[in-house]
């Protein structure tokens, strides 16, 4: 039955700069990773909290929850949103998902 299964020998050494060699490949795994996924998302939340920082009154925005409205009054952390006639609700200033060119937003 020993021709079915070849036998395994131990290799006599090591090959010279095994240990850089070994780790080459997942250094460039972290420098993709880190291009592809880590720097564009810290890309896009800079570009959101200067977004929120600029928020002001009169301004048309978006939630995350999809609620669209006007902003009527500004505050540190929180805002508030009128989204109909006689209707406002207040909510947090990093929930603007984004920023609506004004007019976007009719009265019907």
């Amino acid at each position: 039955m020993d021709f079915f299964i070849s036998n395994a020998y131990a290799q006599s050494g090591s090959a010279p700069g095994g240990g850089l060699l070994g780790i080459l490949p997942l250094v460039l795994m972290l420098v993709v990773f880190y291009f592809l996924m880590i720097r564009p998302q810290q890309k896009r939340m800079k570009e959101h909290t200067a977004m929120v920082g600029a928020l002001k009154k009169g301004d048309e925005v978006v939630t995350n929850g999809g609620l669209g409205g006007t902003i009527t009054k500004v505050g540190d952390a929180y805002m508030s949103l009128r989204i109909a006639d006689n209707v406002e609700v207040r909510v947090q200033k990093s929930a603007v998902a984004a920023l609506l060119p004004n007019g976007t937003l009719k009265d019907e």
